[in-house]
């Protein structure tokens, strides 16, 4: 499995306007594509003194999923011109991770 990691920061003011925009169109447009080894996507978030940051953890089942996502230029981050407008810095770039143990909470 493999976790791609993204982050981005937007002003407190801007932040609530970023979540919306990644809840409401982001995420259902990365889910409409039906990707080939998509797993899911978390959206995380973390007010800071001056800032609010956000990061994306996608799980895919292998880096050829995540190539089905994005092309050959994998790595390239994922950022519609309706988020860039609101963020004020962002990973031009995201970074993937063999995961090597996940485990989920037995039910």
């Amino acid at each position: 499995m493999i976790c791609r990691v993204w982050r981005g920061w937007t002003t407190n003011e801007n932040a609530d306007a970023y979540e919306r925009i990644v809840r409401g169109q982001v995420i259902p447009g990365i889910e409409a594509r039906h990707i080939p080894g998509f797993v899911s996507i978390d959206l995380v978030r973390r007010e800071r003194e001056s800032d609010v940051e956000f990061m994306t953890l996608m799980w895919f089942d292998t880096l050829d999923s995540v190539r089905a996502f994005m092309g050959e230029d994998y790595e390239t981050a994922h950022v519609p011109a309706a988020a860039q407008a609101v963020l004020s810095d962002f990973d031009k770039q995201s970074v993937h991770y063999e995961v090597l143990d996940r485990r989920e909470q037995p039910k």
